[in-house]
């Protein structure tokens, strides 16, 4: 599937989202950081996925728990309130995008560092029960 260069900016901005939030968290949750990487993500995810389909995964009725964290939260670290923010926008990411770890594992697991890392006999049944991934008995 090729993308668009719409798409092309929303995987960058998306990309650039999660290093901001990820910056933010290791610089002791830098409030500036976690703001601008939630600013990146959110326009990444609309320029990837375009605005209509945008509105309908957020107001999904089974999404709509998360979404309501997820904002709660960005406007709770908005506002100065850094750390618990960043808690509650956490509940609201796992319940937004906890279908889709299993994907990213699988494809983290193809990747030449990370993959032999999360495939590891130690490590990996750690994982597979973190993101819920059920592996039948050989």
């Amino acid at each position: 599937m090729w993308l668009s260069e719409t798409q092309k900016f929303g995987v960058a901005f998306t990309f650039g989202g999660v290093l901001f939030f990820l910056f933010g968290i290791l610089t002791f949750f830098d409030r500036a950081l976690l703001a601008l990487g939630n600013i990146l993500f959110l326009l990444g995810v609309f320029l990837i996925i375009g605005h209509q389909k945008t509105i309908v995964f957020f107001t999904r009725p089974t999404k709509r728990r998360g979404s309501i964290f997820f904002i709660f939260g960005v406007l709770l670290i908005l506002l100065k309130w850094t750390f618990t923010g960043f808690i509650i926008e956490s509940m609201g990411i796992f319940n937004l995008f906890g279908d889709f770890f299993g994907t990213i594992v699988t494809f983290l697991r193809s990747m030449p560092i990370v993959g032999p890392i999360l495939s590891h006999p130690k490590v990996a049944p750690i994982v597979d029960k973190l993101i819920g991934i059920r592996v039948l008995p050989v």
